[in-house]
């Protein structure tokens, strides 16, 4: 019986951990940055997974204009600019770019943004506002990713992502929404960091 006992504490303590995610940890990851204007706004592609099991909204304050940030988008992507996070996770370990590439400022609607260390596989462009905002979704009609540029001011601009994401428990996929899941913020925390210091000082140095 004894052996049992650590057991008696697994159950319980599973319990703790799950109601301390739901009730506090998930709810603020899935608004880091965010005020909360920001969490109610409509953008751009909500309608397109209108019951999602992932509906995160971050933002951060740039100090630079909308056109300073933009063209820092446009090019994210593997075998691309990177995703200015963390390199040795999502970039093979090449390090994400420190200044625009002109061979990655094209941006066309049906456009691939790569994921995949061969450069094949990812999100897509589905439409785009010049230096307002651009949206990606998948094939499926499963994830939209939105980027959103809104003016505060002079020379100061909110960056705004929204990822929202139908989770599919009975396919291979589940595995990758267990990532997004808990993975997610720190990456696109560090991504939003990184365009932020990369606009500000491209901007500072115009």
């Amino acid at each position: 019986m004894s052996k049992l006992k650590p057991l008696a504490w697994l159950i319980p303590a599973a319990a703790a951990l799950t109601i301390l995610y739901l009730k506090w940890i998930r709810p603020w990851q899935l608004r880091w940055g965010a005020i909360d204007d920001e969490l109610t706004r409509a953008m751009p592609g909500d309608e397109d997974v209108p019951t999602p099991s992932f509906n995160a909204t971050r933002g951060v304050t740039v100090h630079a204009t909308p056109e300073a940030i933009y063209p820092w988008i446009v090019q994210i992507g593997m075998t691309r600019a990177g995703w200015y996070s963390y390199d040795l996770l999502d970039n093979l370990g090449r390090p994400s770019a420190r200044q625009l590439l002109p061979e990655h400022q094209q941006i066309y609607v049906g456009q691939l943004i790569p994921m995949s260390p061969d450069g094949k596989y990812g999100i897509y462009v589905k439409d785009f506002r010049e230096n307002e905002w651009i949206l990606w979704n998948d094939k499926e009609g499963d994830t939209t990713w939105f980027w959103g540029l809104y003016p505060t001011g002079e020379n100061r601009t909110r960056l705004v992502t929204r990822v929202r994401m139908k989770y599919l428990w009975n396919s291979p996929a589940a595995l990758f929404n267990l990532l997004v899941e808990f993975a997610d913020l720190p990456m696109m925390r560090k991504c939003l960091l990184g365009i932020k210091e990369r606009a500000e000082k491209l901007h500072g140095g115009l």
